[in-house]
Order: C-alpha cells, then structure tokens, then sequence
C-alpha cells in the first residue's frame, strides 16, 4: 500500500541508481567482464553520438547510410576492448568515443562513395554536401569553429562539445568532465564558450 501511496516503482528507483553511477564505475566493471555495465555505457552514450555524429555530416551522407546502427556497432566494438584503452584524464572517454564512431562511419562512407552506382552521386556533387552544421552558421564560420575548437585546452573542448553538440546535460557533463557538481559543469561550460568565442575571434555576432 505504501508503495501505491508514494508512487513507488522499484525498477524505476533501480533505473536512477543505475543513472547516478559514474562513468569510471561503469568503465571498471565493464572491464571486469560485467555484462550490465556494457549495456549501461552503451546506453549512456548512444543518443548524445548519435545527435553529434549527424549534426557532422553532409544530408547525402546521412541519407546513405544508417547512422544510427553505425554509431551502435562503434560503440559496441569500442566497449568490448576497453582493456586496450587507456583513458588519461576528465573528457577523454568522450573523446575517444567520438573519433572512434567518426572513424567508423568514416570508413563506411568510402565503401558507399566506391559504389556510384548505389548513391547516383558524382564526386563533384559529394563534395558539395554541408553538414547541418555548416548550414546552421554557414561553411566559413563553421570552419572557424572548428579552428577556435582545436586551439582550446582539452577540458574547454569537451566542455563546449559535449553541451553544445552532444547535449549532454550538466548532471552527464559533471560525471564525464570530472566536476563535483552539474553547478561546476555549468560554470566550466560557460568559461570554455567564453574562450571559444575570443578564439573565433571579432567577426561573431
């Protein structure tokens, strides 16, 4: 009855428990051969890559290929060999995570663009495909972007990518950048845009 009063679900409060479980946990257990905790890294991490690796490519590229399974399959294989990875420092997992689903879909791409026959494109005409990032701001600011990115610290950078493009929330960002709290996440995001727009430099409007 206590339970009907409150509203009380014990998978749901074992869902949050699971949620609040930081990242390293996750990577130690799994590493440890626990089948949960690959799950639970995979899930923490699908959506946000998935958001980040669309936002990347141009509208053929994600019209040719399933990103969403790639990105899966990326994640999966990256997991399953975490004893091979070292991970050095707040952010790196992320990063190491992102290159590892780009290289991935990277590769599927070359196979899909050898294959005229199956995308009807040119290389002409591949090459002019934009990337939603690029439509959004345009090609030469987001090659600013890009730049200023490049030139910030690694904290700063995971900061502004896993906010901005992953959309990660402050609660996610605190656990994967290291931070005691979504309050300190939020604060070293806003040092890291503050950063990243005077690397842009004065053209930002």
């Amino acid at each position: 009855m206590s339970k009907t009063r409150e509203g009380g679900d014990p998978l749901a409060s074992a869902r949050k428990a699971s949620d609040a479980e930081s990242t390293f946990s996750l990577v130690e257990r799994a590493r440890a051969g626990d089948g949960d905790a690959l799950d639970r890294l995979v899930a923490r991490h699908l959506t946000p890559l998935r958001r980040w690796t669309r936002g990347r490519l141009p509208q053929w590229a994600r019209d040719a290929s399933d990103t969403d399974d790639l990105v899966q399959d990326a994640l999966l294989n990256t997991f399953r060999q975490l004893d091979g990875i070292e991970i050095r420092g707040p952010g790196a997992l992320q990063a190491y995570l992102r290159q590892a689903v780009l290289n991935r879909v990277r590769d599927e791409l070359r196979k899909r663009v050898r294959r005229p026959e199956r995308t009807g494109l040119s290389g002409l005409e591949i090459d002019r495909g934009v990337s939603p990032l690029e439509a959004a701001i345009g090609r030469e600011a987001a090659e600013r972007y890009e730049q200023a990115l490049a030139a910030l610290g690694p904290a700063d950078r995971e900061a502004v990518i896993g906010r901005v493009e992953m959309g990660y929330s402050y609660e996610a960002l605190a656990d994967l950048l290291g931070r005691p709290s979504p309050e300190a996440a939020r604060k070293a995001c806003q040092r890291a845009l503050v950063r990243l727009v005077r690397q842009m430099g004065p053209q930002v409007r």
